[in-house]
């Protein structure tokens, strides 16, 4: 039975007394606001710093985030959201769910690395992305041997680092439902979410062990509850948080939703003891809210601020939202739609951006902002925040009229070539077509792009930017640096080269900073996994190519070899996922302007004789729906966008796309329909899973699967990678297979890739012979 006093904001159940809160954010970065985390990790993984300097790196950065959340007036402060790789596997070592392979690393720390990256002799967890983010989460394993087990010293103490420091500390922990939708069956075990009673035993022994330190909040993270992953996700939820809501003795429980819209579950989480429910109001419209009598005893979390995207937030139409949902509940508190994980820490870092564009921006700090402002006017009415909701409103009217966003000539350019009906010829005859050309032998082998950026390059890159060189001799060193590619390769003897991308600072900012439409920023660092961060640009307006991007570099590299050499091109679907894009018009338009620009980018690289383009689509899976109404139309647009793309060249020019760390399943057919002549995509860590699914969508272009994981620092054998072809021609016809990596070489070590490179060559020239 709940008892609520309305003269006081504080509630009495069974279980617990609580007092609601009103501002929070459902998660923060861990990276630091320069970095300082990937440099520290790195330096451990070298040798470079013993644990006692890294773990006081770690333990900075806690602070300084704790601090600046809680200075900014938020009322609950979420903690253990910090990792040294990926939350997903620090849950999986909370509940002692890492994989045996680990058992025998003494240390505890350099045992979750082995999971996390691998080593010489342990393979790493497979890696995907973390539901439609540009995150990679590490994919737990349970087998028949896996016994859950409480391991609670990372949340625990962190718990205490907070409270030391004053903090209203909210511990977060991966829900039971998600971590199990999100883990896969080795080893004969049972499916993941057969298991969700003994997993319940352990999660109500942290929720004990919270309540005897004092806990008043816990968050429990269910993105899994918005999406199709999961058919029955309403009745797991309700049997998850009804065992745990019905503990004797736990904290006040928030379960948090978010990229998308709670349906059948909210009425099933409403229907149990917990205390909050959080949900997405950016992915989501909120519209069932209402309609959920149960949800008048709980506590609202809206998540009306994005924390996906860095637009600022309409703060009168967001005070609008909140003050209707405020009917229909008891209390609501106000937050970000998911963790600000996914945005840069704070516009302050990025001087460079001009007035207009900065005055529609929000990132990390400024959300948190924003969100207090909103509890604010939530609690003391719109008048407390007039100022600030007249700021707002002046953005979102000079943001509606700026003309860059509306640029006619690259409307009519788009609408003319898709009236035309553009499509390159079948794909036999554009097969006959390449070999002729080309005249590559039986498994050609060749790699995905990117080269290791070396201390060279990092130096010239920063001298260009400081000024101590011109662009002239910035140029020189990179053109060395391709010419040093092009003799590698042709020593170890790769049949198709590429120049190995020097003069990229990331595969999407490359392209970002010579578009319009785009700004690319200079310190706006996100996570992508463990110690990778990217800078995604801000797509705000219309896009177009003002000049050629890569011809000039392509075609030196090709001046220096009788072979082929790729031109590099990063896809527009994948250029979309890997930016923060403009929100105010359909992403299909945006993917449309984008192909264009790639497509004008084809058509250059070809009349500059260049025989091989490879478009890139890692991310064509990333941003797949999360519900399955919405999936056709996604998909026909992104296949449109490359189709669009891809369409301006000859049949005797080869398109090659690459695809890398998603679950490939639901987007098979897509694949196919993409039309690429070769498609190179990742498979070593799911062992050629690919291929079948493959072949069951009638895909029947050549493909060039990956024989070794570039993710992880070890040197694969040369029976290792002929085994994995072996594997892969049980599935596709030697005529029709590459051998490749998984993906672009560019974060290992020249010594790493040397070696692996070689032995690569070796399998391929191994099954060859038979």
């Amino acid at each position: 039975m709940t008892i609520r006093r309305t003269d006081e904001d504080v509630v009495m159940t069974t279980q617990a007394t609580y007092r609601p809160f009103t501002a929070t954010i459902l998660g923060a970065p861990r990276i630091g606001p320069n970095r300082e985390l990937k440099r520290a990790v790195e330096k451990y993984w070298a040798g470079g710093i013993d644990r006692t300097e890294l773990e006081a790196v770690a333990a900075n950065l806690r602070r300084g985030t704790w601090e600046a959340l809680t200075s900014a007036g938020l009322d609950s402060v979420p903690v253990n959201t910090f990792s040294y790789y990926d939350h997903v596997l620090d849950t999986a070592m909370m509940v002692d769910a890492l994989p045996p392979r680990v058992a025998d690393v003494p240390d505890e720390v350099d045992r979750y690395f082995a999971a996390a990256r691998g080593n010489d002799d342990i393979a790493p967890l497979e890696m995907t992305k973390w539901f439609d983010t540009n995150y990679h989460y590490l994919v737990p394993e349970l087998g028949a041997q896996t016994r859950f087990a409480l391991n609670p010293a990372k949340i625990l103490g962190e718990l205490e680092e907070a409270r030391a420091q004053g903090v209203p500390a909210r511990p977060v922990v991966v829900g039971p439902v998600t971590f199990l939708a999100l883990s896969k069956a080795v080893d004969g075990g049972s499916a993941p979410l057969e298991r969700l009673g003994e997993l319940l035993d352990v999660y109500g022994e942290l929720l004990q062990l919270l309540a005897d330190r004092g806990v008043e909040w816990v968050q429990l993270d269910e993105p899994v509850l918005v999406t199709d992953i999961v058919d029955n996700a309403g009745e797991l939820a309700e049997r998850a948080y009804q065992f745990l809501g019905g503990l004797a003795k736990r904290p006040a429980i928030f379960v948090a939703t978010y990229f998308g819209e709670l349906t059948d579950a909210l009425p099933a989480l409403a229907r149990t003891p917990v205390e909050a429910i959080g949900v997405d109001l950016v992915a989501g419209s909120g519209s069932s809210v209402a309609a959920v009598p149960e949800l008048a005893d709980k506590l609202l979390v809206a998540g009306i601020v994005d924390g996906r995207n860095v637009w600022r937030t309409d703060l009168e139409a967001a005070l609008g939202t909140l003050t209707t949902l405020l009917g229909a509940t008891g209390h609501v508190a106000v937050s970000t739609s998911c963790s600000t994980l996914h945005v840069p820490y704070s516009l302050d870092a990025e001087p460079d951006v001009d007035a207009a564009l900065r005055s529609w921006l929000a990132f990390g700090f400024e959300k948190v902002a924003e969100v207090v402002t909103l509890a604010r006017g939530l609690r003391e009415g719109r008048d407390a925040i007039s100022g600030e909701v007249a700021a707002s409103n002046a953005a979102v009217e000079a943001r509606r009229v700026d003309p860059r966003l509306n640029n006619g000539q690259v409307r009519s350019r788009i609408s003319s070539i898709v009236a035309s009906r553009a499509q390159r010829g079948p794909a036999d005859k554009r097969r006959a077509a390449q070999q002729d050309r080309l005249k590559l032998p039986l498994l050609p082998t060749t790699t995905i792009g990117s080269y290791p950026q070396t201390s060279a390059i990092r130096v010239a890159r920063a001298d260009l930017r400081a000024g101590t060189i011109d662009f002239a001799e910035y140029e020189r060193r990179m053109k060395a640096e391709i010419a040093d590619v092009i003799r590698l390769q042709e020593e170890l003897g790769l049949d198709v080269l590429v120049h190995g991308e020097p003069e990229r600072n990331d595969m999407v900012q490359y392209f970002a900073e010579q578009l319009d439409g785009f700004f690319a920023t200079q310190n706006g660092w996100v996570q992508s996994y463990g110690s990778r961060c990217v800078r995604p640009p801000i797509l705000y307006g219309d896009v177009a190519r003002p000049k050629p991007m890569t011809v000039e570099w392509i075609t030196y590299a090709q001046s220096l070899t009788e072979k082929p050499v790729k031109g590099m091109l990063t896809g527009p679907v994948t250029i979309l996922a890997w930016s923060f894009v403009r929100d105010d018009q359909p992403l299909a338009d945006t993917a449309a302007q984008v192909a264009l620009a790639i497509r004008d980018e084809t058509v250059d690289l070809q009349a500059a004789d260049i025989a091989i383009i490879q478009v890139d689509e890692p991310a064509l899976r990333e941003l797949l729906p999360l519900r399955a109404k919405d999936k056709d139309d996604y998909l026909r647009w992104a296949v449109d966008a490359f189709r669009l793309a891809t369409s301006g060249v000859a049949d005797s020019t080869q398109i090659h796309t690459h695809l890398c760390y998603s679950e490939f399943g639901e987007v098979i057919g897509a694949i196919a329909d993409l039309d690429a002549d070769v498609t190179s995509i990742e498979a070593a860590r799911s062992h050629m899973e690919v291929l079948a699914d493959l072949n069951a969508a009638g895909f029947s272009n050549s493909v060039g699967p990956g024989v070794y994981d570039i993710h992880s620092p070890r040197i694969p054998g040369v029976e290792e990678m002929a085994t994995a072809l072996r594997e892969a021609l049980d599935s596709v016809p030697a005529e029709r297979l590459w051998v490749n990596p998984d993906c672009g070489l560019k974060t290992r070590r020249v010594d790493e890739v040397v070696a692996s490179l070689r032995n690569l060559v070796a399998a391929a020239n191994e099954v060859r012979a038979g």
